[in-house]
């Protein structure tokens, strides 16, 4: 999956596959997780978000199942 990188201090890119609702994101520490069933919205919102680590934090993390990559 490609990810783009974002300014983050949490996160160092992000990627979404639409065809199968997956997100991926990239810690700075290295760490790639992959989120399942996230819509397309939650990612457009995640990407214009002012801060996206809170959003990250307050709105993915433990909203969706995930697997460590």
């Amino acid at each position: 999956m490609n990810r783009v990188p974002v300014e983050s201090n949490t996160l160092k890119s992000v990627g979404h596959d639409s065809k199968t609702s997956t997100l991926e994101v990239e810690f700075h520490n290295g760490n790639i997780y992959q989120y399942f069933d996230v819509p397309q919205a939650v990612h457009s919102e995640l990407m214009r978000a002012p801060s996206i680590g809170k959003f990250f934090g307050s709105q993915i993390k433990g909203q969706y199942r995930y697997g460590k990559v």
